[in-house]
């Protein structure tokens, strides 16, 4: 996180620090500290003329816990690679727009381009379902990223296992040992993190805001309860506290991270394999609860016993939204819910079906 901070100083903060609380008399840059020392190992970046004119320099605490906050919950969570020290021509501007909407640009254009429409007209889709899960996911994220700033100034201070160069790998193949580690690791964290939201003591109060979308569309891949959307990720933080991690890998995880979470509540089957937890078998987690609770493959579902294959009409075209198809799938989740919830409080579109309490805003 220490390249996306220098980026933002030079680009941003400094200027804005020094305009909100400038210092007094001569505080000139005078060389005597050094600036952007995180992203110049990767590409030239000359400090701003505004880096030394506000009380709170980079390096102040209180300074750096209200920029991570900021960029934790505004700006994208990842960068281009940086693989030379060629000045990349996006440094030469000011910063790309904010980050805010990375959620609801992704998730957008996965609605748009990849999510079948037909998941409108399903029984089990809600009243106003997209404002509700907008609403849900834009007053979650500020929280999420709060309690996420704690993982981040220690990493910008120095106490991760993050490495800055190639060269600077454990051994040179760990390079590239690094992803299907992160993968495994945060596989199976998640995992038994999301399990033990399910035990009826959690659920109710944590877990059951993100199943209120029995069908859910790409706008539901951050409407959680904060509490239970940080703790999903806390793996992805701990991580590089516990192996080594290059931050550039880092960061681009975080962006795979980004598009998955939204690729597997866009309803479209791409993927039958067995191994992959695509989008089909997460749909199955939204619609029968128990089942499927891996984030990237299906390996501790299978070794826990919750893993449950989808139906195979379900990457039919001509069966996957058809009357036959829904029928089924309501029959079964209906029943669910009263074992897991008692009383469905959801409101849905089709009146015929058995949730009529108003949608409640939690």
């Amino acid at each position: 996180m220490d390249l996306v901070l220098d980026i933002l100083d030079t680009f941003l903060f400094d200027r804005v620090y020094s305009t909100l609380l400038p210092t007094s008399g001569d505080t000139s840059h005078n060389g005597n500290h050094i600036y952007n020392q995180a992203i110049s190992e990767y590409t030239p970046l000359e400090a701003s003329e505004w880096v030394d004119q506000s009380l709170l320099q980079r390096s102040n605490l209180l300074r750096q816990t209200i920029s991570l906050f900021i960029i934790a919950w505004c700006f994208p969570p990842s960068l281009p690679c940086l693989p030379s020290r060629h000045p990349p021509k996006h440094l030469t501007n000011e910063p790309r727009l904010f980050g805010t909407l990375v959620y609801l640009t992704t998730s957008t254009l996965s609605f748009i381009f990849i999510f079948d429409k037909k998941s409108l007209t399903h029984p089990k889709f809600l009243t106003r379902q997209i404002p509700l899960e907008l609403r849900t996911a834009l007053s979650a994220i500020p929280i999420m990223a709060a309690l996420t700033v704690p993982f981040f100034l220690l990493e910008v201070r120095g106490y991760s296992r993050l490495y800055s160069t190639t060269s600077s790998a454990p051994f040179p193949l760990y390079n590239i040992l690094q992803y299907p580690l992160f993968i495994a690791f945060t596989d199976m964290a998640i995992y038994w993190i999301h399990r033990y939201e399910h035990h009826p003591s959690i659920y109710k109060w944590l877990h059951k805001r993100h199943h209120r979308w029995i069908v859910p569309t790409p706008y539901a891949s951050f409407a959680f309860h904060p509490v239970d959307g940080w703790a999903q990720s806390v793996p992805y933080h701990v991580f590089p506290f516990l192996l080594p991690l290059e931050k550039r890998a880092y960061l681009g995880l975080f962006g795979f991270v980004t598009v998955w979470t939204v690729f597997i509540h866009d309803g479209e089957y791409v993927t039958r394999s067995a191994i992959i937890n695509g989008s089909a078998c997460h749909t199955y987690h939204h619609l029968y609860f128990n089942y499927n609770y891996g984030q990237f493959t299906t390996l501790w579902d299978r070794l826990g016993g919750s893993y449950r294959e989808p139906d195979p009409d379900l990457f039919d075209p001509k069966t996957k939204m058809g009357k036959k198809q829904w029928d089924k799938q309501v029959a079964e989740m209906e029943k669910i819910v009263r074992e897991v919830e008692g009383i469905d409080e959801r409101a849905y579109v089709d009146e015929n079906s058995e949730g009529k309490v108003v949608e409640k805003d939690e």
